[in-house]
């Protein structure tokens, strides 16, 4: 396996899927199958873009993958809300192997010029849920067949989330819905602007971080700007939380395993003569290690009282945990990595760097064990392009045909179905 690529804009040599000497078919004409669905998929996923839904809303979504899977014969089920689906593929007491993706969008306007751009007015998919949903509508005609032809070792779930981007997630309702029953492995692919298409990056243990809200709210009688030393001046205040919580944090916790705070959003006044009565700082806390993510609520909260003691603020500090950090496997990623290399040849999978971005795949891996990768979504020698939960993030929709390709191999590696050939294995 090669070392991460530092940004899409880099050199990029390495052969294409498309032309790998190393990638080997997937059987039963699977191949084939898939070449002629990529126009409609590809329509699926920008209609997906151009009409997003947020968390918890996603029932036009919904709709649409219950609707293409029961077209090509299969028996998806709801989730007891409506806005999520599970599909079982093949039946039998074989393995059961899992792939999720995820329906939501995010609050934020699309700022892309493309004739799929969302014609939802401040929802927009930019962290690339609209390819995820696509590629697993991709992958259930192919499995199918294998079904239809007794070709599949074992069952394959089809895991349709909502609210991924939200708190409280979408995860812990599917697991509570049963969506992890019988369940023996789960993958998942993220897109990943940072990786040329037709790349993947993988990784073993934690990839992305644990994650919580936090807000501290002050409050004081107000005043006059001309006579602080009458009243408590707030703005004075939160900017001393703002800068000192961080740096105090750091001193309070394992130096093995940091945690970070970046605040988000600051408020407090209207008037520029007036020192305000309320205000606010609202931010996200980070860590790879799920312990510290639980002890650092009730530290965060001593130190902003120490820092506000004796100023005559009312302080309120609200800790709110996200979700813990996502750790893959080592069985379950040598899997998905061998299988990308037989599906996109071994020179294209990559070691991902960690992510301090949080992920509610870690619900599904804290019960069975499973990998996430990331799915490379950048036009190779690309010099410039948009991080997800950017305006203008867009993919290279060759990416859904090569995600579809990664996830029937991995589905058949899991099941036990022997590879074509030796590949050789990820570099």
């Amino acid at each position: 396996m090669t070392s991460a690529l530092t940004a899409p804009g880099g050199a990029w040599t390495s052969s294409s899927p498309a032309t790998s000497p190393a990638v080997q078919p997937l059987p039963d004409g699977l191949d084939e199958l898939l070449t002629r669905q990529v126009p409609a998929l590809v329509a699926t996923r920008r209609h997906i873009h151009a009409h997003p839904e947020l968390a918890g809303a996603e029932f036009e979504t919904t709709a649409l993958v219950h609707r293409r899977l029961t077209e090509i014969g299969l028996r998806p089920r709801l989730l007891p809300k409506g806005n999520g689906v599970i599909c079982d593929i093949g039946a039998g007491d074989g393995p059961l192997v899992a792939f999720r993706a995820d329906l939501d969008a995010l609050p934020m306007t699309d700022g892309k010029d493309v004739d799929y751009r969302s014609t939802v007015p401040g929802v927009c998919h930019a962290c690339g849920h609209d390819a995820h949903t696509t590629i697993l509508l991709g992958l259930a005609p192919l499995l199918a067949r294998l079904v239809d032809r007794g070709r599949l070792p074992g069952r394959v779930r089809l895991i349709f989330q909502p609210a991924e981007e939200a708190v409280p997630s979408g995860a812990p309702e599917v697991i509570e819905a049963g969506g992890l029953d019988e369940v023996s492995s789960i993958f998942a692919v993220h897109c990943a602007p940072q990786l040329p298409v037709g790349s993947v990056g993988v990784r073993t243990g934690p990839l992305t971080a644990a994650s919580a809200t936090l807000e501290v709210r002050l409050g004081g009688p107000g005043g006059h700007t001309a006579r602080p030393h009458l009243t408590t001046d707030l703005i004075d205040l939160l900017g001393r939380v703002a800068v000192d919580l961080p740096a105090q944090l750091a001193r309070r916790m394992d130096p093995r395993w940091p945690v970070s705070v970046v605040w988000g959003a600051v408020h407090a006044g209207v008037a520029f003569n007036a020192i305000p009565a309320q205000g606010y700082l609202r931010g996200t806390v980070r860590s790879l290690h799920r312990e510290a993510w639980q002890d650092a609520g009730e530290i965060i909260a001593k130190l902003v009282s120490d820092l506000v003691s004796g100023t005559g603020a009312d302080v309120e500090v609200e800790y709110v945990r996200g979700f813990p950090p996502v750790v893959n496997d080592k069985h379950a990623t040598d899997l998905i990595s061998a299988a990308a290399a037989r599906g996109l040849g071994p020179e294209n999978v990559f070691e991902a760097e960690v992510s301090m971005g949080g992920e509610d795949f870690s619900y599904y891996l804290e019960r069975v064990p499973g990998s996430m990768i990331r799915l490379g979504v950048a036009p190779p020698g690309a010099t410039a392009w948009c991080d997800t939960h950017h305006p203008g993030f867009d993919i290279d929709e060759r990416s859904i045909e090569y995600g579809v390709r990664l996830l029937a191999h991995t589905a058949l590696a899991a099941l036990g179905a022997p590879p074509p050939a030796d590949t050789g294995g990820a570099r």
